[in-house]
């Protein structure tokens, strides 16, 4: 490959030196140049990249696209100024990879709640169908049938190309992966060429990285915003900024609500721990998934399906056989009675969705025990919501340590208790270590209650000071519910 073919994908500004070198490889990280490397200088959140490229040089980069040249330019070393080096980058990782998403059906999840699940299940249905398929997730991604560890919501762009070239080669026809708004607002999918895109709903989330809710939710309708002609949107009509998504998307557009007429109407008709009774355009289905919040993303995988050419009659019957995503509303059955309930709910949203999920199945016959955290160096405005709604909608509260990061975890509790009135304090209890407040609501429960244990759901580490110690929400449950 040569530098003449990223000059045409991304028509610099300015062009110094050869275009007729032959290309090895692009990054943006100057520790992964080798020799006939692209250096791509991007302008990150902690670094700017154009600070590095000389040592890119220096590691063996035979090219460099920057927004800003060095005065000092090197020989034999061609240059490529460009308005965006983000967007760049994004464009240059899929071009290098021979464009595999224009040879792929992929589907991309935005949204705050409801990604994980959404993208894992229509995963799952296209294998169940037959079909080759990738998945890219917080949890996991999948090249077909071989599991690759997820180290974010969404790769930077250079892994995201290399994974679907992966894909692409081992014989992929549907690939389906969450789109956070980081990586729309960080470009990381300029480039991607996708089949269609399904928004979930849209609550406080990130405000950390974005500031204002208003730029969160700009960032996820950048992505409907690009997405191509013949594609996809199909939008939560029931949430409020549902159909703003699709406002000025070139995609066709669908809907799913529970709440107004849609092109995949739902209703509940029965809830129970072992699963939800409901209607889709009429038509009935058992489901193995709890909760509204679950029905909604049920019917963004019946819709997502149908709307991929798949059978009715065959999706219908495959969504009785799905079962959870890990860490999300992940039941243990205790044997002394009582049920302990793991799910990722880290904002205040998905906490209601799921305490209020527990208590329509309850109705009543038993009590709610919330052990939950939220973590640092994030969103410091959530955490007094976060309590409030853990004592709104629970009987007792334990405020714990989630991923403390650099923060001390005794603040961020401060921080969360700070939301509660003086009557509300007294249904919460702090224990800051959460191997001992998985242990004292274990204690609290009683036959027929249910704890819900929030925030970390798959995870198997709990980060303090940027080191990740092992700890398993799950595997500590399991220890407790251990007969001596």
């Amino acid at each position: 490959m040569k530098i003449a073919g990223f000059i045409d994908i991304l028509s610099p500004v300015k062009v110094i030196g050869d275009r007729d070198a032959d290309i090895t490889g692009v990054h943006s990280d100057s520790r992964k140049i080798q020799a006939g490397s692209v250096f791509v200088a991007v302008k990150g959140t902690q670094s700017d990249g154009h600070s590095y490229i000389h040592k890119a040089i220096g590691n063996g980069a035979i090219a460099v696209i920057a927004e800003e040249l060095p005065s000092d330019t090197v020989e034999n070393v061609t240059y490529l100024q460009v308005k965006d080096s983000a967007e760049a980058l994004g464009k240059a990782a899929s071009f290098f990879n021979g464009e595999p998403s224009k040879h792929l059906r992929l589907v991309g999840v935005t949204g705050t709640n409801g990604k994980t699940t959404i993208a894992t299940l229509l995963y799952n249905v296209f294998k169940k169908l037959g079909y080759r398929a990738g998945l890219l997730s917080t949890v996991t991604n999948y090249v077909n049938d071989r599991e690759v560890p997820a180290t974010h919501t969404t790769p930077d762009a250079v892994e995201l190309n290399s994974l679907l070239a992966e894909m692409l080669a081992e014989g992929c026809d549907y690939v389906f992966m969450e789109v956070s708004s980081h990586s729309v607002d960080q470009k990381r999918i300029a480039g991607l060429h996708f089949a269609g895109g399904i928004f979930t709903n849209l609550t406080r989330d990130h405000l950390d990285y974005h500031e204002t809710f208003e730029a969160y939710r700009d960032a996820k309708k950048g992505f409907f915003d690009s997405l191509p002609s013949g594609a996809f949107a199909l939008t939560n009509k029931d949430d409020k900024n549902g159909m703003f998504m699709l406002q000025n998307t070139k995609a066709d557009k669908y809907s799913y609500s529970f709440q107004a007429l849609a092109d995949f109407k739902g209703k509940i008709l029965e809830t129970h721990f072992d699963g939800t009774l409901m209607t889709i355009n009429d038509r009935e289905v058992m489901t193995q998934f709890v909760g509204k919040f679950n029905a909604y993303n049920l019917l963004a995988v019946y819709g997502a399906s149908v709307l991929l050419g798949q059978d009715e009659n065959e999706v219908m019957v495959l969504l009785s056989t799905l079962q959870s995503v890990s860490g999300r509303f992940e039941t243990i059955r205790s044997p002394d009675g009582y049920t302990a309930i793991v799910d990722y709910a880290h904002t205040p949203d998905a906490l209601t969705n799921v305490l209020n999920a527990i208590r329509e199945v309850l109705d009543g016959g038993g009590n709610v025990i919330t052990v939950v955290g939220c973590g640092g160096n994030r969103d410091k405005g959530k955490r007094p919501i976060m309590a409030k709604e853990s004592v709104r909608l629970s009987n007792r509260v334990i405020l714990t340590s989630d991923n403390p990061r650099f923060e001390d975890p005794d603040e961020i509790i401060k921080d969360m208790v700070s939301g509660l009135d003086s009557v509300e304090k007294k249904k919460a209890v702090c224990i800051t270590d959460r191997r001992e407040a998985i242990r004292t609501a274990c204690l609290l429960a009683q036959t027929g209650d249910v704890i819900l244990i929030a925030g970390k759901g798959h995870e198997d580490y709990q980060e303090v000071k940027g080191i990740k110690n092992h700890f398993d929400d799950r595997e500590v449950v399991r220890e407790i519910f251990k007969p001596e």
